[in-house]
């Protein structure tokens, strides 16, 4: 049974994400790995960590500031440390943190200064913790950190260690109210999509594409739109990873990454399109990608290896790179959650010889990119997946199974526009045009 799609709305008439539970069992999953662990608590400065841990927010203009820091002790509940009048707002409104939410100010990323003594006060504030639970002579795991702080808690007499891998580990396995929620931030970009490919034309700018996609999806509820890379015609090959002002013209490949966020929870979506037409060299690397992208969903169910899943896909040397890592991320796997990149990757890159188990629960995305003979077009395709009990689900569903042309389809008077180039596709069962879905034809009269 397909999983279902709720809105994004809590209702008292139907059974749909249990914030609750969903905060829970997050929280939970940690505890139980730390209770397995040689570490006495573990420090959190990774956003997603301590949301993770708190089920607390104040937006995403934080991410980058690791500024907000969470402790979880052995055997007790998180204590959050945030920005200003945020610890105060949770104090009010999020009573599974209560006086646990407290003030506290590290280095905004080097922003205050070491003279200010911010370090300092954040190794204190750790310190005084561990001592009243008897941990203070225990390893403390920290995920991520600045280098002062680092210092100013092995000043304190604190023992760090590596906790970033715990935090991933906890991660790996979505609960059912999580993989709700990706599944939601999927449908949105769905919608998203499909205004996209009704909208482009000759003329659209990449820039353009941005602000559409970005609308739809802010209207639509989303959190955040973290990222839309639109890469078209002779930007295609190589891959850039950052859209431009270039205009779309008839002919041009476009493949396009819409990364956003819904509760928190991520997409990472690509899909590839033509305007107009479809040269044959561009519907062979299309079919090409798909390929190679559907051998490997084939492959997805439970005690499975990742390593299985990359032995599928091309060398790099097959497609023009010197070596794996020249290629990394092209033919590419990773898991998705609260971080665009999630454990497991898979790729040839370290797969093959360190290849982990594929499990229910997981939720990761696959990509396949693949350039054409021309020189300078290429495809690009990306589907989510969760992993059953017995097998799989893929989760983004704007359709992707054949090259799509938007803009319409070109006519003169009398019929559609004769192909006067072999290197020019006709429609046939590689390219598909989405009339039905909206786009319209576009007629030339005399």
């Amino acid at each position: 049974m397909a999983l279902p799609t709720h809105g994004t709305m809590a209702v008292d008439w139907e059974k749909r994400i249990d914030f609750e539970r969903l905060r829970t069992q997050r929280l939970q999953r940690a505890k139980d790995l730390l209770a397995k662990s040689e570490m006495g608590a573990l420090l959190c400065f990774d956003m997603n960590n301590v949301r993770y841990l708190t089920a607390s927010h104040i937006g995403t203009w934080a991410q980058d500031k690791a500024n907000r820091f969470t402790l979880l002790p052995q055997n007790d509940e998180p204590i959050l440390w945030d920005f200003g009048s945020a610890a105060r707002h949770h104090q009010l409104h999020c009573p599974w943190l209560g006086e646990r939410s407290r003030p506290g100010i590290s280095m905004l990323r080097g922003t205050m200064s070491p003279e200010h003594g911010r370090a300092e006060d954040v190794a204190r504030k750790i310190r005084v913790e561990l001592e009243m639970r008897g941990l203070h002579k225990e390893p403390v795991g920290i995920d991520i950190i600045e280098l002062p702080v680092l210092f100013a808690l092995q000043r304190e007499g604190i023992s760090v260690v590596d906790g970033q891998q715990l935090m991933s580990e906890a991660r790996v396995i979505k609960t059912q109210d999580e993989i709700a929620l990706l599944n939601t931030s999927a449908a949105m970009v769905d919608a998203a999509y499909h205004d996209l490919y009704r909208a482009m034309k000759p003329g659209m700018r990449e820039n353009e594409a941005v602000g559409l996609v970005s609308k739809v999806l802010y209207d639509l509820g989303s959190e955040y739109v973290e990222a839309v890379n639109a890469i078209s015609g002779e930007r295609c090959n190589p891959h850039p990873h950052v859209f431009s002002d270039r205009m779309l013209r008839p002919g041009d490949p476009v493949y396009y990454d819409i990364l956003h966020s819904y509760m928190g929870y991520l997409t990472c979506y690509y899909r590839t399109f033509v305007i107009g037409s479809a040269s044959l060299a561009m519907v062979d690397a299309y079919k090409r990608c798909r390929d190679y992208l559907d051998a490997a969903i084939e492959l997805i169910r439970p005690g499975r290896s990742t390593g299985e899943v990359a032995a599928v896909w091309p060398r790099a040397q097959d497609f023009g790179f010197p070596n794996e890592e020249a290629a990394f991320a092209l033919q590419y796997g990773h898991g998705i959650g609260l971080a665009i990149w999630e454990k497991p990757v898979i790729s040839r890159l370290v797969s093959l010889e360190h290849p982990q188990e594929i499990k229910p629960g997981m939720v990761f995305a696959l990509e396949t990119f693949w350039p054409s003979t021309d020189g300078w077009s290429a495809a690009r395709i990306e589907e989510e997946i969760v992993v059953t009990a017995t097998g799989h689900e893929v989760i983004t569903r704007f359709p992707a199974e054949k090259l799509l042309v938007a803009g319409g389809q070109y006519y003169t008077v009398g019929g559609p526009l004769p192909t006067t180039r072999e290197t020019e596709a006709s429609p046939n069962d590689d390219v598909v045009s989405l009339l039905a879905a909206g786009a319209k034809t576009e007629q030339v009269r005399g």
